[in-house]
């Protein structure tokens, strides 16, 4: 009976809040309808994919907040990688709904597991620790409970308790801690007493001849999908808080992320006229890492094929970080997109070529390399001539790295040569099952060498077919030059 009389205190208290006439109250859920206390916060962060309803069509906002949903729903906030992974505590396995953001949140400081080498992911939030994990989160600035709790109170975050005290050893429920989260992102949410303004200091933009994306999330994702505005050399600023390597600011209407190392003290001095482009910075290309994830594609002699794709891949990607030349990877680590997203991957990103690495197998029985591309007119990849003569520069420089039987360059039926949009080509470096072609492949030395081998026939590519001469000097870079002419 004393707990429901405590929770009654906090919902009639947290009630107070502003209307927010431009936020929707529709959360969808039946058991927050218009006039619940926090339905304007819930909808906000349902909206912006922060929080989520207990079930479809339930939010359950009296249910008490554990450590894994608290991190999880400050993980989304903040924009970080949740994707589920193994973490060091024992009682936190790969699979846990929230094991990313606790394993992105531990490796933050804001969140810590305890001596005995757990985290207690299903142990009950109160509000004394809310009010740390928030501070922690956005740098607020409280170091303990009772500091972090005044600096809630302060900036109009968080109210006390009808005694008078802020009620830190209250467990919390999933309505305030939503109206709590609400309130941090959003100071419009805030409770107009105290000092809700955040933005305080005041910064210069130093981007040069660039522009500064503001996001709204702190996170660099290959899609502009979280680019909410753009900022010019010089433009000042309000900031209110630093997330890594991130500022929350605030420029006219516009309140976001941006790097924070494009923020001065002091404002720039004016911006000269912009040097020409260097050479290839309008080209991308699209690296595609064959299988990944559940899809460990072929094996030999204790090697996976979606490994030695990945890591000939990053070799091929890292000749290019040293040129102005983009680079797109459809995965960075063992994850499986599909092979419609992959074909997908240079029309969402820009990208003029495509190549999708991948090693073969065949019981021990062939080897060699190969080269393939789609040759039907009719197909959505307009670019059948361009894909043939990628794949012909792409098997010769493979040819070069590892002397290996050539098995030529082949017309395939595949669906991210079929389904692509830019001249793309597959290609097999050996068959991981040969005794002969895993002499290569097994060899980190020889893999590097495949991976300047792709890097090359890239260049070859553009070099002579496009005759894009301009990109001659970055065959230095992995102590080459041009190959002869050969389509």
């Amino acid at each position: 009976m004393k707990k429901w009389i405590i929770l009654l205190c906090i919902a009639l208290i947290s009630s107070v809040i502003v209307p927010m006439s431009h936020v929707s109250a529709n959360t969808n859920f039946k058991d927050v309808g218009a006039s619940h206390r926090a339905a304007a916060e819930i909808s906000y962060l349902v909206n912006k994919k922060i929080i989520n309803g207990v079930t479809p069509t339930e939010f359950v906002p009296d249910r008490e907040v554990t450590r894994g949903e608290a991190a999880a729903m400050l993980g989304r906030s903040l924009g970080l990688n949740g994707q589920k992974r193994a973490t060091s505590f024992k009682d936190v396995a790969a699979g846990n709904m929230a094991s990313g953001y606790i394993v992105e949140l531990v490796n933050k400081k804001v969140i810590s597991g305890y001596g005995d080498g757990t985290f207690r992911p299903n142990a009950k939030l109160d509000r004394g620790e809310m009010a740390i994990l928030i501070n922690r989160a956005y740098t607020l600035g409280g170091t303990n409970s009772s500091d972090s709790a005044k600096i809630l109170m302060d900036k109009g975050i968080a109210q006390g308790m009808a005694d008078g005290s802020f009620g830190g050893n209250v467990t919390i429920i999933r309505s305030d801690f939503a109206v709590f989260l609400a309130r941090t992102i959003n100071a419009d949410f805030r409770v107009k007493t105290g000092d809700t303004s955040i933005f305080k200091t005041t910064q210069y933009v130093s981007v040069g001849s660039s522009t500064l994306n503001i996001r709204s999330k702190p996170q660099v994702v290959n899609s502009p999908s979280n680019v909410i505005g753009k900022l010019s050399h010089g433009q000042m600023v309000s900031v209110a808080s630093y997330t890594g390597n991130w500022a929350y600011i605030k420029a006219g209407n516009l309140i976001g992320y941006v790097d924070k190392s494009y923020l001065k003290s002091a404002k720039p001095a004016a911006v000269l006229p912009a040097p020409p482009p260097a050479a290839g910075k309008d080209l991308t290309i699209i690296i595609d890492p064959g299988h990944g994830g559940t899809d460990p594609g072929a094996s030999g002699f204790g090697f996976l094929e979606k490994n030695v794709a990945l890591n000939v891949s990053n070799h091929m990607k890292s000749y290019f970080d040293k040129t102005p030349i983009q680079v797109v990877m459809t995965r960075t680590g063992d994850t499986y997109p599909s092979l419609t997203q992959r074909a997908e991957f240079a029309k969402k990103y820009g990208g003029d070529m495509f190549v999708s690495i991948h090693t073969n197998a065949f019981n021990n029985s062939v080897n060699g390399q190969e080269s393939f591309y789609y040759g039907s007119t009719s197909a959505t990849n307009p670019y059948v001539t361009q894909s043939k003569v990628l794949s012909i520069y792409m098997q010769a420089r493979m040819q070069e790295a590892w002397p290996l039987v050539n098995r030529g360059v082949k017309q395939g039926n595949l669906a991210v040569l079929r389904q692509n949009t830019v001249p793309a080509t597959l290609i097999e470096m050996g068959f991981i099952d040969s005794d002969v072609d895993i002499k290569y492949i097994r060899s980190d030395a020889h893999r590097k060498n495949m991976g300047r081998a792709l890097y090359l026939a890239s260049l070859d590519f553009y070099y002579h077919y496009h005759g894009r001469t301009d990109l001659g000097q970055y065959y230095s870079i992995a102590g080459s030059s041009p190959s002869k002419r050969l389509h």
